[in-house]
Order: structure tokens, then C-alpha cells, then sequence
């Protein structure tokens, strides 16, 4: 697990970003916490979701965010025929493994913004019916967007964690801490 980025100084914008989106991430592993790799790819209900699905989609698209606003190639990047295998674990790919590079992205992205000259700096997007008519977002839209995609898919998390073994955040949360002797 990726401990949470330290408490922000007052004032420190940056540091509440990366906060509010490392509790959203933590929130989506903390779903997957105990379960097998079969159980995890389970899909309870009529949606094509699955946890390690999940799991791997908001972690790539972190990465294609991050590296849109740096400008610089996804060495990830989807294309229409491997569109799918976004939301899913394909070949020997596992759980850990995507945990593991999730935990390298979050790293990154803290990096970025860190050291990123001002929030108010822009970047452009490719067209897309889903994105701003101006082709271009701040680093700041992006990370309350970063906020708002990782927050929705813990929501899906969170219920379809319920629907597999019952267990809810609250209860999840405890297990973590007692596992830790917190």
C-alpha cells in the first residue's frame, strides 16, 4: 500500500490535491483488501466491472493524465482495439502487479505537481466530445478531475466489494488497522 501523502501545511493547495486523491485510491485498493485474484475479477452484478478492472483502469488513466500534462507519450496508451483490456487483467497480470504501478504513478504525479512551476499551468487536450471545447485544462482541473474519476470508480468499488462478500468500507477500514495493530 501507498502510505498517504503527509498532511499539508496551511495553504498548501498541492498538498490538499494529492491528499483528497490518495484517499480516493487507498479507498479502491482498501476494496480489494483480503480477496483471492479470482474473487477480485468477480463481476456480482449485471455490469461488466470487476475490482482488479477497476483497479487497473483508474491507474492507467492517472498515467494518461500525468502524461498529458507533461506532454509526453503514455507508454500505456489504449488504442480502440485494446480498449477493453483497460478493465480487466489480461495475461499474467496481477493484482500486485497493478497495485505496485499505481503506487509508481501516484509517485509520479506527487513528483509533478510538487515541482510543477503553477497550477494555473495549461495543457492541451486531444479532441474529444467528453473534454473542455478549448482543448486545454489547467494542472488544477486536472487534479480535481484526477479527484472526481478515482472517487467515482472507490464508489463502484465499494459496491461491488459489497456485492461480493458483504463487507462494507467501514469494515474493510478496521481490518487494515488491525492488521497494522493501529
Amino acid at each position: 500500500m501507498v502510505a498517504l501523502v503527509p498532511a499539508e501545511a496551511p495553504g498548501d493547495e498541492r498538498g490538499a490535491f494529492l491528499n483528497f486523491i490518495e484517499e480516493q485510491r487507498a479507498a479502491l485498493r482498501r476494496a480489494l483488501h483480503g480477496l483471492t485474484e479470482e474473487q477480485a475479477a468477480g463481476r456480482p452484478s449485471a455490469s461488466e466491472l470487476s475490482l482488479s478492472g477497476l483497479l487497473k483502469h483508474v491507474a492507467e488513466v492517472e498515467l494518461n493524465w500525468l502524461r498529458l500534462a507533461q506532454r509526453r507519450p503514455n507508454e500505456r496508451q489504449r488504442t480502440q482495439d485494446t480498449w477493453g483490456d483497460g478493465f480487466r487483467l489480461v495475461g499474467d497480470e496481477t493484482v500486485p502487479e497493478i497495485v505496485a504501478f499505481w503506487a509508481g504513478v501516484a509517485k509520479e504525479t506527487e513528483d509533478f505537481v510538487r515541482t510543477a512551476p503553477s497550477l494555473d499551468e495549461t495543457f492541451p487536450l486531444p479532441k474529444a466530445p467528453w473534454f473542455p471545447e478549448d482543448g486545454r485544462v489547467s494542472i488544477r482541473w486536472m487534479l480535481l478531475h484526477l479527484v472526481q474519476e478515482t472517487g467515482r470508480h472507490a464508489g463502484h468499488a465499494d459496491i461491488i466489494r459489497e456485492s461480493l462478500d458483504g463487507r462494507t468500507s467501514f469494515e474493510l477500514i478496521a481490518a487494515e488497522r488491525e492488521e497494522r495493530g493501529a
